[in-house]
Order: structure tokens, then sequence, then C-alpha cells
């Protein structure tokens, strides 16, 4: 599907030219991103597909153009997107292999449709690097390893590249143990939990990953903040290429959702988040402003306690057996000042080690379920459906289609950064 090619000398080759540092004092102005109008929210996993990774080269033929022109026939190479990315961290420290996992990544988000998560969120991760509060060239260290367990110190490295590391990890001891679990402390943000889910899965296992987050969750009858949206995924593969991969934020709606809904001027749900004065609201500006999201489930007649018990579940697996920051401890999500600190769980299982013959039912029950009948004419989906049908658009057209506010941005933060704008090709 959108698997990471191990074979980085030939791609940094090809792809990561050796840059000049950029002159920050000169030319670096803060940035304010925007996110695609069809950003997702985590509800639901990356799909499983048989598309491949980006292996088509960016076109710079004459049908080619710059995000300068915003036409709704351009759309942006995969391997574009990873390069201009790449290309991006790389001027304030990141090495190509790490740039390109992370821009790997990010093009994966976008690639799914989960545009909240992917290059909307690089502009943020570029700037924490350029104010000392992200190390770019960190790397994990393992604190403690007792067969089919793992502590991590992640030493304050960029979120994406600990996180492979350590899913990685967990892989190859269940492999070997038929079971592994890796806790992460000392990290960052690390993107979509599916990602990871997804690479368990390509090696025949069970993955399961979470991670807190900045505080951003008031818990069943709080009036503020004090535990974070708290992601989590599991996954496995099914015979005939299908998979279930549910990857899902365990607030009611994540907040990229809210961001969005104030860019438009439009209301929110009742029951999505809290106001400034700790009531629910149904305005957007002001849910923004406080960053108090209500618990999966709402309201406590609609049992928000389940939600709020799930981020406690995620912030025990992450948090408190990792000794990174937990809860109300973890930095404010608009404080860009104070390391994150944030804690992350990876688990693998090798479905091998327990019954034969998993995979032939796990496919039977996905093929039960999306054939039962519906109620308004809408078939029953399985958790990961929309990013497979997003990814086969992508495919089809031959890029991903991004919002003209996400091109704007993009050109401009190209322009700032002195590295070669995003070129954009015709859809097929």
């Amino acid at each position: 599907m959108w698997k990471l090619n191990r074979n980085f000398s030939s791609i940094l080759k090809n792809r990561v030219p050796k840059l000049k540092r950029f002159d920050w004092t000169s030319k670096m102005t803060s940035s304010s991103s925007s996110s695609s109008s069809s950003s997702t929210s985590s509800t639901s996993s990356t799909s499983s597909s048989s598309s491949t990774s980006s292996t088509s080269s960016t076109s710079s033929s004459s049908s080619s153009s710059s995000s300068s022109t915003f036409n709704s026939n351009m759309v942006v190479p995969k391997n574009e997107v990873i390069r201009f990315i790449s290309d991006c961290l790389c001027k304030v420290g990141t090495t190509p292999e790490d740039g390109y996992i992370v821009g790997h990544h990010l093009m994966t988000s976008d690639y799914c449709g989960h545009f909240s998560h992917g290059m909307n969120r690089m502009q943020a991760y570029v700037l924490s690097i350029k104010n000392g509060i992200t190390d770019p060239s960190a790397k994990p260290r393992v604190v403690s390893d007792f067969q089919a367990v793992a502590l991590i110190d992640g030493n304050n490295g960029l979120g994406h590249t600990i996180g492979k590391y350590c899913m990685e990890l967990a892989i190859d001891k269940a492999k070997k143990y038929g079971i592994s679990m890796i806790t992460v402390r000392g990290s960052n943000h690390y993107g979509i939990c599916g990602y990871y889910t997804q690479m368990a899965i390509e090696k025949d296992l069970i993955g399961f990953t979470c991670s807190n987050t900045s505080p951003l969750m008031a818990p069943t009858r709080s009036r503020i903040s004090g535990l974070g949206t708290n992601p989590l995924s599991l996954g496995m593969g099914a015979s005939g290429g299908d998979k279930f991969l549910l990857d899902m934020a365990t607030t009611a709606v994540a907040f990229g959702k809210i961001e969005l809904a104030m860019r438009k001027n439009e209301s929110i749900l009742r029951g999505w988040a809290l106001g400034t004065d700790g009531k629910i609201t149904t305005n957007a500006q002001d849910a923004f402003n406080a960053g108090r999201l209500m618990p999966l489930g709402g309201v406590e007649e609609n049992s928000s306690y389940k939600g709020y018990g799930l981020a406690l579940m995620v912030e025990v697996l992450c948090g408190i057996l990792s000794g990174s920051d937990f809860g109300p401890n973890i930095r404010q999500w608009k404080d860009r000042a104070k390391i994150a600190n944030l804690g992350h769980c990876f688990i693998a299982i090798n479905p091998d080690a327990f019954t034969t013959g998993s995979k032939d039912r796990l496919a039977k029950l996905l093929t039960q379920l999306r054939n039962l009948p519906p109620t308004e004419n809408k078939s029953v989906l399985i958790p990961g459906d929309p990013e497979r049908n997003a990814m086969k658009r992508v495919d089809r057209e031959g890029g991903i289609s991004y919002h003209p506010n996400q091109l704007k941005l993009s050109r401009d933060f190209a322009e700032k950064m002195g590295v070669k704008p995003m070129q954009l090709v015709p859809k097929k």
C-alpha cells in the first residue's frame, strides 16, 4: 500500500539534494498553517489497498507548474510532496534520511485524506526545530530491554522517526517472542497512529499504538482540559488483501474539525466542545479559544465517561508507564516554548502464536459486516474504507489534490525556506 522503502541510499541520492542551511534571521517569519478544507478527524484507519509507495518521479516537463497556479485540474505527485517536505526539514538540520521518513509519513496522511495531519503540519515541525524545541539530530536510546518489552527515550527527536524506530523494534520482538510492547518517552507529535499499525500489518502481525497529547479533553464533569485527544489504533490483515485498521481519537472530534468550522464561520455540533466559560458551546471560535474538547460520547448522558475512560487508558500506557509527561502536566497546545515530552506505546502480536486461519475468519467477518442491510441506502463500512477510497482517487488522478489555501501557504513557505516549490501536474 504505502510501504516505506528501506533502500534509502538510492532514494536520497536521486530525490534529496544537498541543501544550504537557511538564513532564518533574514527570511523566516512565523507561520500559521491552514489545513485543507477536506480535513478529516482520525476516526477511522488508513485502509488496505494494492497501491504501492510513492514511485512516480517528479515531473519537470512543460505540463508541470508550480503551486502559484491554483487549478482544480492540477494535482501534486506523491513523490513531489515527499521531496518538498524533506527539503524544508533538511534546511533546519534534519538528515536527508529522517527528512524522507517524515515526508513519507505526512504524504501518506494526505494520501489517505487526513489533511489535518499531513503537509499541513510541516511548518509547525520546521518552526519547532528552528526555535530549538525539537532536536532534529536526536536518535532514540534504549533505556531498558527485557526480552519482549523495552523502554525507549526519544531524546526529544522527531516523533515520526521515533515512532518508526519503536514499531520496527516491536515487530522484531513479536517475530521472536510472539508478542511485544514498547513504551517511549521524550517524544514529539508522531503523526497518524494508523501509519504504525500498517507497518505491523505488512509484516503479517497485529499492530497497536497509542499516544498521549497536549491536554485538549475536558474529562466528564470537568470544566477544563485534563487529558489529550489520546488517539489509538489497532489493525490486522485479512486474507484477500483486506484488513481491519481502526485509528481514532478518544475525544468526540479531532481539534482540526473545530479549526475547520471556525475558518468557515460555521457552528459546531452540541457535544463537541466546551467554551471559555466551561459550558457546552456550538460556537467554533469559542471552542477553538478554549481548547476543551468533550470526550467521545459528548455529554455524560450519552456515555462520555467511556471516551474519558479510553483516554485515561491511553495515558496509563503512554504517560505513566514510560515516564513521559502526562495529563495536565503536558505542555498546552499553544505553548511553543516548552519541550513536549510525549509518550507513546507500541504493541505487536503474531497471530500465528494463537490459532490458525485467523486471516480467513477476519476476511469473512469484514465481508459479512459490509453486506449487512443498510439503513439509509449507504453501505456499511469497515474502519479504513473511506481512506481506501481516498487513496484510489489519488492513484487514479496521478497525485494529491490540495486546497488552494494549502498550495499558497506551501508556495510562500518554499520562498521563505529557499527551496523549490511543489510542482503540480495535470490530473490523469
